[in-house]
């Protein structure tokens, strides 16, 4: 066997986006001998700029990267600051210490085999990389302060354990703080990197503070075929041909990512690696991995993985799921090792999630979280001086707070043995009626049935049903049995459904035949359980273990386990129309105070039931002990609501309250020339109307009210992540619109026990950090955060913007970002004028669309109007887009002149921004959930191609 000896290679030249002072060469001694790496280190970086570190970060690359790949963490931490806070901003200087792996990057190639075999000589295993890591950083982490920062943990560690309570208060907290490091030590990895930064932290746990991976894997189990890259990589003769004799592996690897790098950068990555000598190490690596337990490093890598099992210390993983080496499988494990994890999952992000995203800036942020610096002397009482008023108003609004709601399941209990109708599926023809001792029973009973077969507390359950009574009991099963139910429904598309899906990781998945062969052929994880009639053939091929009818049925005398307050309950997502749509976590707290919100605001009393036609409240009737009625319709295309399959559903439950989305309700009143004499009749029955989901006009209301003469119509505000923050009938909105010259969506003033303050806007556009409530914020623009008992408890799998949903804690409440923006009036009540990402950045300063809008909609021809701005930020043209009315028959493209300057007279008498250009738009493209919110972002760059002269299509 041809052998390649061993040499040193030369230091990296010029390249992109790498500072020639982080390149150093280390020579240590090895477990065979004297060696060198090059490693990446910002200590001469920080010292020339006059600082010396505060805390340290090892990173190590994996297979076939090299320190190249933490180029932007070093940048940022030397930049001294990142967004949203971190290093700078009073926090933390962080060092970055990332050494090439041997026969890796600009480290010492090694004498080895030409081609490599998994059985050859001269390449690095597993243990030995651990171990060239730990003498790498060993010999560089006292430069940084590692030996003090050791003395001081031992300090710190030995008046921990003489506290009384195992822990170190800081000086003003109402309660003991965990002591936090002087100079905290941290490790993070990708890929092979990831694996060996982790065994490394889990056998030093004096020196590791806290570790952070990126896509990585610990185990494979057998049975389970590795990824094609690396199959293809290792089959017989391609593994010296793809990795050294080629660059093939070297290529692939560069191209798994959301797009093409950079060919600058690809270059970059590749200038290691030029000629068969310098890829030794690539095909080495490969030939490392132990498919098989006969591999030599099969024993070692089961003993890493028990060892990461071993780490206590704080954990992040940043994940790229549309990785196709270490999918999903791999992610499940790790975090099944390492349960403390925090976890950012980046749609989108592949194997490369550093190229593809903002990984330093996680990275950063979550540090600056864990590891604050000490504060500036006085900054604790400045901020409680500027906070003072809002944490009076705050507990103002709190008083009224009582003891813990009582938990949404129990409302069926308390009905148990009642005949009643509980709930109606229209969908079915006759239609299927339900009592509530039947509901309670099929629940009870699902409810043990799922414990019986193993279903343990927090244990995540996909639900595909469609809303009716099976969907209703299967929920408060779920929900009775400890399951978390994860909603996803079909209003987010296949792709969408997918992607949340395999983000909340179910352990279990319950559905129809349609969902369950949608979940086979997209390999979604969980056990599955059928809903309906499955034959033999049909359970083996969806690999249904049982059905709900099977386990309704269960008659054990053993009391359900029952869940806990503070237990994770559902998993709900939003519709998705600013952006992948998230997953938003509810405890059952905090869903037992929804339902105590709703019980109080629609003041349910013996006889009260409702026909739910919006999705996220079809199913909350039975938790507020009401009738609901599923009425025949695609509750996830609200415009499939007729009038008469709503006045059907209300003669079939007896309802007195209808509660459906704006696009539902508008398809009602055009739909009403329909309805027979008995049919509309019994819209004289309702007592209230409700719409929500989307700002509701007037014009709207007003329709309503002639089609339920005896009815309130009242219009809530609220969102996935808080379902009921403020509440308006129709003479409220008609005042508001009366007594003042606000403009926008008026939703009126929160609800008991909600919390409303205002975040202004910067010049462009951005929220501040300010707090404003009561008089101060009045006539202000910003963006509206929340608190409440039923808001969300977070953000599924988003660390990051789980953080950036949040406002510091006032009054020992939680503050949610709603991303909403507008004003308070003088009277207290919230205007809407839309979404913090569609605010115009205009040479007069940040301009609301929803204002401009309300005022527009008002001109003839006009059905409704969307503004958009165009151009860069702080200079944008405002563009008014028109949807014109069904009889106005206009062109789209531009505006007609008498059009356009009518649009602009009426701006104009409220606004002192000029209007650019008055588009017309043949329809506006909406969200697919509520087919109300405009796609603002795609309407315009619509505007621009349009203003650019372009062909004129839809948008």
């Amino acid at each position: 066997m041809v052998k390649i000896p061993a040499h040193v290679a030369t230091l990296p030249g010029p390249l992109p986006e790498w500072d020639a002072q982080w390149s150093r060469l280390v020579t240590v001694d090895t477990v065979d001998g004297s060696r060198t790496f090059h490693v990446l280190d910002t200590l001469p970086a920080l010292r020339a700029q006059g600082r010396e570190p505060t805390g340290t970060i090892l990173a190590l690359h994996g297979n076939p990267t090299w320190s190249y790949l933490w180029r932007g963490l070093a940048a940022a931490t030397l930049a001294g600051a990142v967004a949203d806070g971190g290093a700078g901003a009073g926090g933390r200087i962080w060092r970055v210490i990332a050494p090439d792996q041997l026969d890796m990057g600009y480290s010492e190639r090694l004498e080895h085999d030409a081609l490599p075999t998994t059985h050859g000589t001269g390449y690095r295993r597993i243990a030995e990389r651990v171990s060239d890591f730990d003498t790498v950083v060993q010999q560089l982490l006292p430069e940084g302060g590692a030996l003090a920062a050791r003395e001081t943990r031992a300090s710190a560690d030995s008046r921990t354990a003489d506290s009384p309570t195992g822990k170190l208060a800081t000086a003003g907290s109402a309660t003991p703080q965990p002591a936090t490091p002087a100079h905290p030590i941290i490790t993070i990895g990708h890929d092979w990197g990831g694996l060996l930064s982790l065994t490394w932290a889990a056998r030093h746990p004096e020196l590791v503070d806290a570790v952070i991976s990126l896509n990585t894997g610990v185990h494979q189990p057998e049975g389970m075929p590795l990824p094609v890259p690396l199959r293809a990589a290792l089959s017989g003769p391609m593994l010296p041909t793809s990795t050294v004799l080629t660059d093939w592996f070297l290529r692939t690897t560069l191209a798994l990512g959301q797009g093409p790098l950079r060919p600058e950068i690809r270059d970059a990555f590749s200038s290691p690696y030029r000629g068969l000598d310098a890829r030794g190490g690539i095909g080495g690596f490969v030939a490392d991995i132990p498919a098989t337990p006969s591999h030599p490093s099969y024993a070692e890598l089961q003993q890493l993985g028990t060892d990461i099992a071993g780490i206590s210390s704080p954990a992040l993983l940043i994940w790229g799921p549309k990785d196709p080496v270490f999918v999903d499988y791999f992610l499940r494990d790790l975090r099944e090792r390492l349960p403390q994890a925090d976890l950012h999952r980046i749609e989108g992000a592949s194997h490369l999630v550093s190229e593809d995203a903002d990984v330093p800036g996680i990275a950063l942020r979550w540090l600056a979280q864990q590891f604050p610096a000490e504060q500036a002397p006085g900054q604790q009482a400045r901020a409680s001086e500027e906070t003072g008023a809002v944490e009076a108003a705050v507990m103002a609004a709190e008083s009224s707070t009582d003891e813990l709601a009582p938990l949404i399941f129990e409302a069926l209990d308390q009905r148990a043995g009642d005949r009643a109708i509980a709930s109606v599926d229209m969908s079915h023809k006759p239609p299927q009626q339900v009592t509530w001792r039947q509901l309670t029973r099929v629940v009870d009973g699902i409810a043990r049935g799922l414990q019986d077969l193993g279903l343990q507390k927090g244990d995540r359950v996909s639900l595909l049903v469609t809303p009716g009574n099976t969907l209703t009991a299967v929920l408060y099963g779920v929900l009775k049995a400890g399951g978390v139910a994860v909603v996803a429904d079909t209003g987010l598309g296949v792709a969408g459904m997918s992607r949340a899906i395999k983000a909340a990781d179910p352990k279990w998945i319950i559905g129809l035949k349609p969902g369950l062969t949608l979940a086979r052929a997209a390999k979604w994880p969980g056990r599955r359980l059928g809903v309906g009639r499955f034959d033999r053939l049909e359970r083996a091929a969806l690999g249904i273990e049982t059905t709900i009818n099977e386990l309704s049925r269960t008659r054990s005398q053993v009391p359900i386990a029952l869940p806990g307050p503070d237990d994770e309950a559902a998993v709900l997502y939003t519709s998705g129309s600013t952006g992948p749509a998230k997953g938003v976590r509810y405890t059952h707290a905090r869903l037992g105070a929804l339902a105590r919100t709703l019980r109080e605001q629609f003041k349910v009393h013996e006889g009260t039931g409702w026909v739910a036609g919006f999705a996220p409240f079809a199913l909350l009737g039975p938790g507020l002990g009401i009738s609901s009625v599923t009425p025949d319709m695609s509750v996830t295309k609200p415009r499939t609501l007729t009038a008469a399959a709503l006045a059907d559903a209300i003669i079939a439950g007896k309802s007195t309250m209808v509660f459906a989305s704006p696009a539902a309700h508008k398809n009602v009143v055009a739909t009403a020339g329909d309805l027979t004499e008995a049919q509309r009749a019994s819209f004289l029955d309702i007592e209230l109307v409700l719409s929500a989901g989307a700002p509701v006009p007037l014009s709207l209301m007003d329709q309503l009210a002639e089609l339920f003469p005896n009815a309130e119509i009242r219009s809530p505000y609220g969102m996935t992540e808080g379902l009921m923050l403020t509440n308006i009938d129709r003479d409220g909105v008609a005042a508001a619109e009366a007594q003042s010259r606000d403009h926008g969506v008026c939703v009126g003033k929160p609800v008991s026990r909600v919390s409303f303050a205002l975040a202004p806007l910067d010049e462009l556009g951005d929220t501040t950090e300010e707090l404003l409530i009561g008089e101060a914020a009045a006539g202000i623009l910003g963006e509206f955060v929340v608190s409440a008992p039923h808001v969300k408890a977070g953000y599924d799998v988003l660390w990051d913007t789980d953080r950036a949903s949040k406002r510091d804690a006032l009054a020992g409440l939680t503050w949610h970002r709603t991303n909403d923006i507008g004003h308070f009036d003088a009277e207290g009540r919230v205007w809407l004028e839309g979404r913090l990402q569609h605010v115009l950045s205009t040479p007069l300063g940040p301009l609301a669309p929803g204002g401009v809008e309300a005022v527009v909609d008002k001109v003839p021809s006009v059905s409704r109007s969307a503004v958009v701005g165009v151009g860069p930020v702080g200079t944008q043209a405002v563009v008014v887009v028109l949807e014109p009315e069904a009889d106005a028959r206009l062109k789209p493209g531009i505006a007609p002149l008498e059009l356009a300057d009518a649009v602009r007279a009426a701006a104009r008498e409220h606004y002192p921004h000029d209007i650019a250009a008055v588009l017309v738009a043949s329809t506006f493209p909406t969200d697919i959930r509520h087919n109300s919110k405009i796609d603002r972002l795609r309407l315009a760059t619509w505007a621009d191609s349009v203003l650019r002269g372009e062909t004129i299509r839809k948008p």
